[in-house]
C-alpha cells in the first residue's frame, strides 16, 4: 500500500533533533514527525539485537502513522539495525516505503574533507564497535586511514545539561587526546553521534587549530534533498503542509525541556505508545 504522509525522523533520544533542524532548514515545505525513544535511551551501549528490535518497533510505529520515508537520525540505530531492516523487514512491512540512515550520506563525502588522509571518528561505544564508519569510508576512500574513539560520557553530559559546564572539559579533552594519540596526522574529526554538535565550543577549544570538526546535520539534509529529487515516486508521497509533530516514549515535559536545546526552538511533545 503506497501511503502518503510525513517524513519520519527517529532517534533513541533528543540528538536526532540536531539533524531534523538542518533537514527542516533545507526542506521546509515537507511535513515531519519526530520520535524519540527516550524511555529506552541511550542505545549506545546496548547489544546489536536489542538495538535492532527497538529500532524495528519504532519503524513500524512510523509506518502506522503513514510515513512513506523514515530517517534513522541515530548513528547507533544506523550502525546496528538499518541494514537488517532494509534487507529483511521492509519487504514484509511495506515494500514501497524506505528507511534511510545517517552513516552512508556522511561516509560518501567525508573523504573530501581530509588533506592528510587521516580521519578521526568520535562516537558511542555501539557505533565504534560496529566499525560501520571505518568500513563504509573504506569503500569510498580506500586510501584514507580511519581511527575511532568511543566517548561513553558525552551523551550523558549533553542529556543532563552539563555539556557547557566545566565538568565536561575533562572528558572532551581526554577523548580528543586519546584519538590524536592513535594517529598524529588526523586533520578531520567526524562527530558520529547527533548529540555531539552541542559540544562544539569545547571541541574546538581542545582540538588542534588545523583539525576540522565535521557534524552530520547539513550533510544528511543535503543528501536527503538529492535523494528525494532522484526518487520522484517516493517524493510525491511525502506530504507538504509544513507541519511538525514531536513524539516521545517517555515524559513529554522532559522532552520539551531538552528539545529546545537540540532543535533550536520550543516544541510541543506528545506521548507515544509502541
Amino acid at each position: 500500500m503506497s501511503s502518503t504522509g510525513p517524513i519520519g525522523i527517529f532517534d533513541s533520544g533528543y540528538g536526532g533533533l540536531t539533524v531534523m533542524k538542518e533537514i527542516v532548514k533545507k526542506l521546509p515545505a515537507y511535513d515531519y514527525v519526530y520520535l524519540g525513544d527516550n524511555a529506552r535511551a541511550p542505545y549506545g551501549n546496548r547489544s546489536f539485537d536489542t538495538v535492532y528490535r527497538y529500532t524495528l518497533e519504532c519503524v513500524k510505529w512510523f509506518f502506522e502513522k503513514g510515513c512513506p520515508l523514515v530517517i534513522l537520525a541515530c548513528n547507533t540505530a544506523s550502525a546496528k539495525a538499518l541494514r537488517t531492516i532494509q534487507q529483511n523487514d521492509l519487504e514484509k512491512l511495506n515494500p514501497s516505503n524506505r528507511v534511510l540512515g545517517v552513516i552512508r550520506p556522511t561516509t560518501e563525502i567525508i573523504g573530501q574533507f581530509t588533506k592528510s588522509g587521516s580521519i578521526g571518528i568520535l562516537a558511542t561505544n555501539g557505533t565504534v564497535q560496529s566499525k560501520s564508519y571505518a568500513m563504509e569510508i573504506n569503500k569510498f576512500y580506500p586510501e584514507v586511514n580511519v581511527v575511532q574513539e568511543a566517548c561513553p560520557m558525552w551523551v550523558p553530559l549533553v542529556e543532563n545539561n552539563e555539556y557547557d559546564k566545566e565538568g565536561a572539559d575533562y572528558f572532551i579533552q581526554k577523548n580528543i587526546q586519546n584519538l590524536l594519540a592513535k594517529d598524529g596526522d588526523i586533520d578531520t574529526i567526524l562527530l558520529a553521534c547527533t548529540h555531539y554538535p552541542l559540544l562544539m565550543d569545547k571541541l574546538v577549544k581542545y582540538a588542534p587549530k588545523n583539525v576540522r570538526i565535521v557534524s552530520q546535520g547539513e550533510i544528511v539534509a543535503d543528501s536527503l534533498s538529492r535523494y528525494l529529487a532522484n526518487h520522484p515516486e517516493l517524493e510525491s508521497r511525502c506530504t507538504k503542509t509544513g507541519s511538525r509533530s514531536f513524539y516521545t516514549t517517555d515524559s513529554e515535559e522532559d522532552f520539551e525541556n531538552h528539545a529546545t536545546t537540540f532543535f533550536g526552538e520550543p516544541v510541543k511533545a506528545i506521548h507515544a505508545e509502541l
